[in-house]
């Protein structure tokens, strides 16, 4: 009856997260799919494109942050509800709107109502999946984003032949907020709600060392907890370096075409997916035959190996892709030739795509790890606030990325601004290799009774 009990409700909890965080995703990006066709009706410049978007995404910053901390004080599931709702009906308003003004309050309220959506998701998770199942799970819900932003632009395009841009928005919106209701009947924040036992407290029998809930003071001094956020800063500011400006890097420095650079965000993407879900499922074997103690984490090999796959890659990307097609063909080049003769693209063209999966599959890997590690370490007190404290780290590391990134390149060249991700990333992960035996739990640890 328990194990039924269970894989019922983890079925269903799981379903409805994962539905929600794909509308979260796709009412987050709705602007951008029907772009062309509001830029039709209403006249609007760059500066006021890129008005709408930055409201929303310094929005989901600080809403993301706050929805953290305030997953460990409320009911996950009320949070995740609620902002379901206020993301729909804000894509509902939006569609009655016409000036920029209230495009780009209405798209600030859209991103603090998508930070809701994320942190509640790592706290139910870690309720209700077990350490060794916790990895995987993870991944796979955050391929929901994978999945409304691969089919969002193409229902939206279906969409348009036969309704107009605020139809769209206005039938988008409503199934949000709708879906939020079934959200809030279904998803429960632990098994406890239900009366069964708590995953926690049977997870605990076999590891090494309990996990007590600890102070604010406690969590926040815990030197583990900044390793991992500026592990997380490298990584994801590398990451967001890559696929901001790689593009950009193919075409003016490496003389690829517009269609090489596209196809290499498409192969790096696909890459990133596969990662994504290697890395939960790899690091879940680890877990379950080592267990989670307090120094030293089973998933710190997998970091630590795709941490150095991200380097090797971009160092091969910036060495190998030359705009010149060299007089004597390298090895890589000779290897890959019946390949490039079966399908008809040149041995350079599948080296860059090749290259470009590689680099996604090892950047979106650590990203996925870093989330798991911060909430599987922290006191069960804290879980919601160690994501968000990490995922801060994360997005300043996307704005490094950003205009410090991009005057390197304008002062001096893309090649030596990419030498600076490589030399960073390189020192980041010997650093991770030294500190892979530090004490990982952070804040208390629980005294053993006999």
């Amino acid at each position: 009856m328990g194990a039924t009990g269970y894989g019922y409700y983890r079925g269903v909890i799981f379903l409805c997260m994962f539905v929600g965080y794909s509308l979260y995703f796709f009412n987050r990006k709705t602007f951008s799919f029907v772009m062309p066709s509001v830029m039709e009706e209403i006249e609007l410049d760059k500066d006021d494109l890129g008005l709408i978007a930055s409201s929303q995404t310094m929005a989901y910053a600080i809403s993301k942050f706050i929805s953290g901390v305030l997953s460990d004080q409320i009911s996950a599931r009320w949070l995740f509800s609620i902002g379901l709702f206020v993301v729909g009906g804000i894509n509902v308003v939006f569609s009655w709107s016409s000036t920029v003004a209230a495009f780009s309050l209405l798209w600030f309220v859209n991103g603090l109502g998508q930070g809701c959506g994320w942190p509640p998701c790592g706290k139910v998770l870690r309720k209700w999946f077990e350490p060794s199942q916790f990895g995987t799970w993870w991944a796979v819900l955050s391929c929901s984003m994978n999945l409304a932003g691969s089919l969002g632009p193409i229902v939206a395009t279906v969409l348009l032949r036969y309704y107009d841009w605020r139809t769209i928005l206005s039938m988008s919106g409503i199934f949000c907020a709708a879906f939020s209701f079934v959200c809030l009947v279904f998803v429960k924040n632990e098994p406890k709600d239900v009366g069964l036992p708590s995953i926690q407290v049977a997870a605990k029998k076999g590891a090494k060392g309990g996990n007590s809930e600890s102070t604010l003071s406690e969590f926040l001094l815990s030197p583990f907890l900044w390793a991992l956020s500026l592990g997380y800063l490298v990584v994801f500011g590398v990451k967001t370096a890559a696929t901001d400006w790689g593009q950009l890097f193919l075409i003016q420095e490496k003389g690829q075409s517009v269609l090489m650079g596209s196809s290499y965000m498409s192969a790096l993407e696909v890459g990133g997916f596969v990662g994504s879900l290697a890395a939960g499922l790899i690091s879940d074997r680890a877990v379950a035959r080592q267990g989670l103690g307090t120094h030293g984490n089973p998933r710190h090999g997998m970091l630590l190996a795709m941490m150095a796959g991200m380097y090797v890659s971009m160092y091969l990307f910036r060495v190998t892709v030359t705009p010149d097609v060299p007089q004597e063909a390298p090895l890589w080049v000779q290897a890959i030739h019946p390949v490039s003769v079966l399908i008809g693209v040149s041995e350079k063209e599948i080296w860059i795509l090749f290259l470009g999966a590689m680099f996604g599959f090892s950047s979106y890997g650590p990203i996925a790890l870093f989330g798991v590690i911060a909430s599987e370490s922290a006191p069960p007190n804290f879980c919601g606030t160690s994501h968000a404290v990490v995922a801060l780290m994360a997005n300043v590391g996307a704005f490094l990325a950003g205009l410090p990134f991009s005057t390197i390149a304008k002062r001096h060249s893309w090649d030596t601004a990419f030498w600076v991700a490589e030399v960073t990333m390189a020192a980041a992960t010997v650093a991770f290799f030294l500190i892979r035996n530090m004490r990982t739990r952070m804040g208390r640890i629980a005294v053993k009774t006999d």
